[in-house]
């Protein structure tokens, strides 16, 4: 008699325990971090509509009454503008899909293209692989997912294939099913209130950046970067100071705008937000510092935390 998803002792049966890291890969803006963010419940990874929004490994961490599940939450894998930060934004992919026991491979329906192959090339078939084709709610005829799913089966062995709505949360539990299924039987390595490895001065500077994303034009955000500089709490007020860091002279005007209005509208928006993670009230202040190159000079990533 094998054991399976039970044990059974006398008359009694107990859940065995499951934890184990899962990895969440696909190319830029296919939904990535929205797809972690509502399997949470909460708002952790910072989204836009522009591609390469995300530029760290994120830890998330999802605790159900029998199993952990360890969310890795990765760039998408770069091909173009390849300086040294993207370089090694596509490291950090390549390193986690040897270190997790389960791959998230996200598609979007009917866009299929070089660089969701590029990122398929990466994946061994030795970790289980579930196939998770995000946005399937646009598609309207569900058979029209067929033709893409046998599209990409007959190019990588998918130990299993979910259609989802991150952004409806339709067929998450589903995928927490699957995802279940191959991971490892051991006790839970986080408490169960934990939602991150990450600490809020990291979280801060992230959502700062996101409103950059989000408020300005194609270019600008890919020359910014955030660096919180001072980070206090007083009982229950964060008072964090944030410089907002680009390459060149020429960009200040542009994150600043007329009166300063453009900085009010980030700030402010990265405030709400904080204090909706943080549950208490943020005392934000922002300013724009130059440093040339910074996004090509390897000792300048490091002292970014790059």
């Amino acid at each position: 008699m094998t054991q399976t998803e039970s044990e059974i002792t006398g008359n009694s049966t107990t859940k065995i325990f499951k934890c184990g890291t899962v990895a969440i890969v696909g190319r830029p803006n296919v939904g990535k971090s929205t797809l972690l963010n509502h399997i949470l419940g909460m708002k952790l990874a910072i989204t836009s509509r522009k591609a390469q929004t995300t530029r760290h490994r994120l830890l998330g961490i999802h605790t159900t009454e029998d199993t952990q599940f360890l969310f890795v939450d990765t760039p998408g894998f770069q091909q173009k503008h390849l300086n040294a930060l993207n370089k090694g934004l596509n490291k950090t992919v390549t390193q986690v899909l040897t270190e997790v026991d389960v791959v998230l491979f996200v598609i979007e329906p009917m866009k299929l293209g070089d660089a969701d192959r590029k990122v398929l090339s990466l994946l061994s078939e030795k970790t289980p692989t579930i196939l998770v084709v995000n946005k399937s709610d646009l598609m309207g005829d569900k058979g029209n997912l067929l033709p893409l799913i046998q599209d990409f089966d007959l190019e990588f062995p998918f130990s299993e294939i979910v259609p989802v709505s991150a952004k409806k949360s339709l067929n998450l539990d589903e995928l927490l099913a699957s995802i279940r299924k191959y991971l490892p039987e051991q006790a839970a390595i986080y408490p169960e209130d934990e939602l991150t490895d990450k600490n809020e001065r990291f979280l801060a500077a992230e959502l700062v950046r996101e409103k950059i994303f989000r408020l300005l034009g194609d270019e600008i955000p890919y020359s910014v970067t955030v660096e919180i500089e001072k980070f206090e709490i007083d009982g229950k007020l964060r008072r964090i100071f944030c410089a907002i860091i680009v390459d060149k002279e020429s960009q200040k005007p542009m994150l600043i705008g007329k009166s300063g209005e453009k900085m009010k509208q980030i700030s402010t928006e990265a405030r709400q937000d904080m204090e909706k993670l943080f549950g208490s009230k943020v005392y934000l202040e922002t300013w724009v510092k130059v440093r040339g190159g910074w996004a090509d000079d390897e000792r300048a990533l490091k002292s970014l935390g790059y």
